[in-house]
């Protein structure tokens, strides 16, 4: 099959990176690019690439930084919207990768990046529940709920999880605490509207 750039984006992002790379250098895709020498373990070229692009776009700006982070040697700061939209993506795809060294320099700098944008506890947690990894995801949930409580969503992401642990009165709880925060919040009243189907 030929490769063109959306077929080539939905390889890499279903973790089939064969001929992804090529495709990307040869069209001049610099920030795809950049993320296949990332799931390829060459950070040093990686971070060449997203600098290439990093005053211009936000997401190369990232990229530089995510290498750093990987690689313990941190010599910028991500901003809040950095962290809140590629954070939770880049973590997903490195799991979905097997790079769980990557995942691992990346999140235990969680309580420092916390600092620079408040959900990054959730994010982690969220993204780890999602990939299956379901003790840590958990705890990362936890470590944001000590702090950053008035999060419906937070909430509501814990009674999701209780409620298909068939865990009543935890997703009864946490739907609670939810919608004392935000009474209107759609998705806990819908998960309390299953729990009462559930329960009849």
């Amino acid at each position: 099959m030929e490769l063109n750039y959306k077929i080539a984006k939905e390889k890499l992002l279903a973790s089939e990176l064969k001929g992804c790379r090529q495709f990307f250098e040869k069209n001049d895709y610099i920030l795809e690019s950049a993320y296949c020498y990332l799931l390829e373990n060459d950070l040093i070229t990686a971070k060449e690439y997203f600098a290439r692009t990093a005053e211009k776009d936000i997401r190369g700006n990232w990229g530089v930084f995510l290498c750093d982070l990987i690689n313990g040697k941190i010599s910028n700061y991500p901003t809040y919207f950095q962290l809140r939209n590629f954070l939770e993506i880049d973590l997903n795809i490195l799991i979905r990768y097997y790079k769980g060294e990557y995942v691992e320099n990346i999140i235990k700098y969680a309580d420092w990046l916390s600092t620079i944008n408040p959900e990054v506890h959730k994010y982690i947690g969220r993204v780890l529940l999602k990939t299956g990894y379901e003790k840590e995801g958990l705890y990362f949930l936890k470590q944001a709920e000590s702090y950053f409580y008035h999060d419906p969503e937070l909430h509501y992401l814990l009674a999701e999880y209780y409620f298909y642990k068939n865990e009543i009165e935890n997703t009864i709880n946490y739907i609670g605490k939810c919608l004392g925060v935000l009474p209107g919040y759609f998705p806990a009243i819908n998960l309390q509207r299953k729990l009462k189907l559930n329960c009849q």
